[in-house]
């Protein structure tokens, strides 16, 4: 067959033909599947498969050899069940499955649509099942097994004709020293496959290596690694450790490839072969709990951007290194300054973090747009500590807590006398009082239309009038906004100037709310060291939990009044905060947002219960299932549907 006629035919044709050419002549002309198809088709023939026969001999662990190899993967299976259980609300009511395997094909276990397991079942997809290629032939679990990377297997591309209802997309689990423990996979009918479900199986494998990873280096020092500082602390990301002297002792993939290494290297190099860096400088930064990313270099000169972390007991083994530089310097080092202690790691207030020193000494007036309580004013005064300005005066007027009658005053300044009740010796007003510094109008968007006018008047000619008249004031001081409203959408509704609007913004960063911040837990070690600084805390485990899953609607400012009040009911021996030391009504709405977790928890609980209990009859009654389904109060029907969810049959 001549190329052009091989490029005109169907996918499905090219497969139909491919068949026919591996059945009869054992070898496949070029160009008809893709390559790895292609050998995985000739493994499964080497295996003495037939696509259209039986399958004989095929291996299902019975029912104690499927409990003894989930003990034997406890630790995968711990990790990769929420995995599953998000994979599986992805893809719930689109007729599939997910399913996890070991690094031998046998599935461990399955959580699938009820309208579609009765299907899998007559092809033994089911925990207990091997899908080995030497027993299913070409599959995603197995021939991910076999090629070591992720594979999505369509409908009749499956080497046995029996599995071609199926579409199965699957990644490998590689376990810190570059084995691979598993395989994820998602499976379902052919007619439902979306494309973006290889990439979604692929992020969820990577979630389970993660998990993994820290749990096996929890107590080592542990690299983050990207090309971008916004991947840091996604599964995107390269994980390393380190031993105390450097010696690699773990590795992802990702991380491999950043560095121009492969497995072999692990336990056989250091840092200083992939990096120029030396290990002073890593314990530094990993002392600066939930630090921004830092920019270090290969050794070809390219760049990397890379956060360290350390658990207490391996930083409490190590001597405190020399001081952190205060300016930046070539090759990433840490800046400990007021901006630096607000970048704990989360890539929106990196962002902003970055841009803001960019602009620090600059004659760029910043406003500041985020949710009440989301840390706009303290951010104003980290930018203001560190610019220039540093040494004059910080002041901040909150716009919408002054009355409108007293706000002119306030910000303006008046003579003696000027208006009834007016001081006998008058005021300066808050925008001469930040002569030399920083002025920061919280709350602007509340500013009266009248008021607009006159301040957009100052910010053109740089002086202030008191009110009651008089010579005009020269003022210099740096102008930082900030507001919950859109000025644009309060702009366009005519509640604010249009002129003073763009004379504002020079510069708009967003202050991102907390319950989207991906450093929670940095800012409740930073918040909790401010608090009690000479006292080493934490959250209780079950605690951290819910306050990583709770909305927090008072943001930074109920975050940090909740742990306040957490401090001062602790007892000098407590050095965990738990349910007993949050306030009642923080406590009532964090446990209802792990409630539903608990939930999952609870039926998973008693799904293990109810399948012990139907084993245990079973075996009681030796075999006999009616007698079996009479004691267990079910239809025998009920029974066998039963043992067949849990591989029994």
């Amino acid at each position: 067959m001549n190329h052009h006629a091989l490029a005109t035919r169907t996918p499905a044709a090219r497969l139909r033909e491919a068949r026919r050419q591996l059945l009869e002549h054992g070898e496949l002309g070029s160009g008809l599947i893709e390559p790895g198809l292609q050998r995985s088709w000739h493994r499964s023939r080497e295996f003495g498969l037939a696509p259209t026969g039986r399958m004989l001999g095929a291996p299902h662990a019975s029912a104690p050899q499927l409990v003894r190899a989930l003990e034997h993967q406890r630790e995968l299976v711990s990790h990769a069940r929420p995995v599953m259980e998000y994979l599986f609300d992805q893809t719930r009511d689109n007729d599939s499955m997910v399913i996890l395997a070991d690094a031998q094909g046998m599935l461990l276990q399955a959580l699938g649509d009820a309208s579609f397991v009765d299907r899998a079942q007559r092809v033994a997809l089911r925990p207990g099942a091997s899908w080995h290629e030497q027993w299913r032939g070409t599959n995603a679990i197995g021939t991910a097994l076999a090629d070591a990377s992720p594979v999505v297997v369509h409908a009749s591309e499956h080497y046995l004709e029996r599995n071609g209802f199926l579409t199965c997309t699957a990644a490998p689990i590689i376990d810190p020293c570059g084995r691979v423990l598993g395989v994820l996979d998602i499976s379902g009918d052919h007619r439902g496959y979306h494309r973006h479900t290889l990439a979604l199986v692929r992020s969820a494998a990577r979630m389970i290596e993660h998990r993994l990873f820290d749990t096996r280096h929890g107590g080592s020092l542990r690299l983050r690694l990207h090309a971008q500082p916004e991947g840091i602390g996604t599964v995107t990301e390269g994980l390393l450790a380190l031993s105390e002297d450097g010696w690699i002792t773990g590795a992802d993939a990702s991380a491999l490839a950043m560095l121009g290494l492969d497995c072999a290297d692990i336990g056989a190099r250091t840092i200083e072969h992939a990096l120029q860096l030396d290990m002073a400088t890593l314990w530094a930064w990993a002392r600066l709990s939930g630090q921004a990313p830092h920019t270090v270099r290969r050794l070809d000169g390219s760049v990397l951007w890379l956060r360290a972390e350390a658990g207490r007991a391996v930083l409490a083994t190590q001597p405190v290194r020399a001081a952190v530089r205060v300016a930046a310097e070539p090759g990433g080092a840490p800046r400990a300054d007021a901006l630096a202690a607000l970048d704990s790691g989360d890539p929106a207030m990196h962002a902003a973090v970055d841009r803001a020193r960019r602009v620090l000494d600059k004659p760029i007036s910043l406003l500041l747009h985020g949710e009440s309580g989301a840390g706009k004013e303290v951010f104003a005064r980290a930018v203001h500590a560190c610019s220039a300005r540093r040494d004059g005066p910080f002041v901040a007027v909150n716009c919408a807590a002054l009355p409108e009658t007293l706000i002119e005053a306030e910000l303006f300044g008046y003579r003696p006398g000027a208006f009834t009740g007016a001081s006998r010796d008058g005021a300066p007003g808050r925008i001469r009082e930040s002569h030399g510094g920083t002025l920061l109008l919280d709350e602007i968007g509340d500013m009266p239309m009248p008021l607009q006018a006159r301040l957009l008047r100052v910010l053109q000619d740089r002086q202030v009038t008191p009110l009651g008249g008089g010579k005009p004031v020269a003022v210099d001081f740096r102008l930082v906004c900030a507001t919950h409203r859109t000025l644009r959408a309060e702009m366009d509704a005519g509640r604010f100037r249009e002129d003073l609007y763009y004379r504002l913004n020079g510069l708009t960063l967003e202050m991102p709310p907390l319950r989207d911040r991906q450093d929670k837990l940095a800012l409740i070690a930073r918040l909790l060291h401010e608090i009690l600084p000479g006292r080493e805390l934490q959250l209780a485990p079950d605690v951290v939990q819910a306050v990583s899953a709770y909305r927090w609607p008072g943001n930074l400012r109920q975050l940090h009044n909740a742990l306040q009040t957490a401090c001062a009911l602790l007892d000098d021996s407590d050095a965990e905060i738990g349910w007993p030391h949050l306030p009642d009504d923080l406590a009532a709405d964090l446990r209802a947002t792990a409630a539903p977790r608990a939930v999952i928890d609870e039926l998973a609980d008693l799904r293990l219960q109810s399948e012990r209990t139907v084993r245990q009859i079973v075996q009681t009654c030796a075999g006999n299932l009616s007698e079996a389904a009479r004691r267990l109060g079910i239809s025998r029907n009920t029974l066998y549907r039963k043992l067949d969810e849990m591989g029994l049959r």
